[in-house]
């Protein structure tokens, strides 16, 4: 009887649950093509671009500070460090920290933008949808009573799964975000130590390590979701070849499911891979 066949009922709610990630993705693949500057229409941006003339301020204060202590950390006799060429040293330093303290917004927009762009040609025509192979789909529909019941369960499971990855990676994405617009009016007290000698300024070193690595996480995470998708379209392992039909769909979602979550588990730890290729 049809009353018993659940096949119609699977796959409508495995292609609501593929519906939603495909949404999900086509959110994170235009959120992470966007600068923060423009992100949710300008206003955090504005909040921080209203902040950052007190960070530059304190900034510009500290450049003085910090270039004395390197001064006196490094003099061992004044009179003989009062040579010209040391003279124009210090303040080829102490012009260069001022510059970065006063511009430091302007160099991190330019970052925005190539990422964005970066990340835009990277996902530009990308095929992100997910969908049941039909194969798959015919074998769900054609299931007996007790097949398609363990087959809902499953069923169930695994979209519990998918709608818990789907929200957490859009919070990874929110989150890479929040990370970025907090740690930019502190760029201006860390260009600050670049007055100082090599002690002071391994501040801005890495700071500046930490900057690039958020920033060029976009297209890591870009990178991780283009390739997981390539994994779910790549079909069936060859071991299931021996298992029955019923067998090798349950095989087969649980695979779609395990990259999913793959995928999320790649986006998440984005920043530690990023930094760890390009040694920052």
């Amino acid at each position: 009887m049809d009353i018993f066949k659940l096949g119609d009922k699977i796959l409508s709610l495995l292609e609501m649950v593929f519906g939603f990630w495909n949404n999900q993705i086509s959110l994170v693949f235009s959120m992470l093509g966007q600068s923060p500057v423009n992100f949710k229409g300008g206003g955090p941006w504005a909040i921080i671009e209203g902040i950052e003339p007190i960070f530059v301020a304190v900034g510009s204060s500290l450049v003085v500070l910090f270039f004395v202590i390197g001064f006196c950390s490094e003099s061992v006799d004044v009179k003989e460090d009062m040579r010209f060429e040391v003279i124009l040293r210090m303040l080829i330093r102490v012009g260069l920290a001022e510059w970065f303290v006063a511009n430091n917004v302007t160099i991190m927009k330019a970052f925005f933008t190539s990422i964005g762009n970066l990340v835009n040609l990277l996902t530009a025509g990308t095929t992100t949808t997910l969908s049941i192979d039909s194969a798959q789909a015919d074998i769900i529909k054609n299931l007996g009573f007790g097949e398609s019941l363990v087959m809902l369960i499953l069923a169930a499971l695994l979209s519990i799964i998918i709608i818990i990855c789907g929200f957490f990676i859009i919070y990874t994405v929110y989150f890479r975000f929040l990370k970025i617009l907090i740690i930019v009016p502190m760029g201006a007290i860390a260009f600050s130590t670049m007055g100082g000698n090599r002690t002071v300024s391994h501040t801005v070193v890495s700071y500046c390590k930490y900057f690039l690595s958020v920033v060029f996480e976009a297209v890591t995470m870009a990178l991780a979701i283009i390739v997981c998708n390539a994994f779910v379209s790549a079909g069936l392992p060859s071991f299931t070849g021996s298992y029955a039909d019923w067998a090798q769909t349950l095989i087969y979602l649980c695979e779609m499911t395990f990259t999913i979550a793959m995928t999320v588990g790649s986006v998440k730890g984005a920043q530690s891979l990023t930094s760890k290729a390009f040694g920052l």
